[in-house]
């Protein structure tokens, strides 16, 4: 349960449960378990990296934007919204559509486009353990099914694409407050979902 706490709690904004104070919101369920993972609730205060900026210093982002956390803009926040509404069987297809949209898109990429599958890669990310689901701060309250192994690589794809040219996202935080946070937590999040092979040196050693 604490792989989940070592690889992805910096790029989706955990903690554990000790460290939650009274009163926060619960966490939201990324998996296909009807109740947040015991191991990790959602955090609330405003962290960029490890050191905390107040939100009304990011300068970075679309509106509506106050961290850089997947979900942590109204636009990704509309989408969680949008797949709660949906049946449960139609999650994953609503995950897809936006995956495809952002990494098929040839022309200038809009930044309500690339933060949906920015949010979107999360929610793939959030299943990439052999342990439970991870709860992501301000995302889907219903549970999101186990989704298709095929959407690693188009969530890869589609974060390509966010931070390539002509993407409007990777252009309102580039030079901005959290920006170069916001691009290293897209770097982590891609990492998650296509890990680097070991090297042969690292593997012979772990020998």
């Amino acid at each position: 349960m604490f792989l989940i706490g070592a690889v992805h709690a910096s790029i989706l904004g955990l903690t554990k449960p000790s460290d939650q104070q009274s009163g926060q919101p619960k966490a939201s369920a990324v998996g296909a378990h009807p109740s947040p993972s015991p191991s990790y609730m959602l955090v609330v205060s405003v962290s960029v990296a490890s050191a905390k900026i107040p939100v009304n210093q990011l300068s970075g982002g679309a509106m509506g934007t106050w961290d850089i956390h997947p979900f942590d803009n109204d636009t990704a926040a509309d989408f969680a919204n949008d797949l709660d509404d949906a049946d449960m069987l139609e999650r994953e297809a609503l995950i897809r559509r936006v995956l495809v949209r952002a990494a098929d898109s040839k022309d200038y990429l809009e930044a309500p486009e690339a933060e949906e599958a920015v949010a979107a890669a999360a929610l793939v990310a959030a299943q990439c353990s052999d342990t439970e689901p991870a709860d992501i701060p301000y995302g889907p309250e219903e549970p999101i099914p186990t989704l298709s192994a095929d959407l690693r690589s188009l969530a890869v794809e589609a974060l390509d694409r966010v931070v390539a040219d002509e993407s409007e996202l990777s252009e309102l935080w580039e030079g901005a407050e959290g920006g170069r946070a916001w691009e290293r937590s897209i770097g982590q999040l891609r990492q998650v979902l296509d890990p680097a092979p070991q090297a042969q040196g690292d593997a012979l050693f772990a020998i």
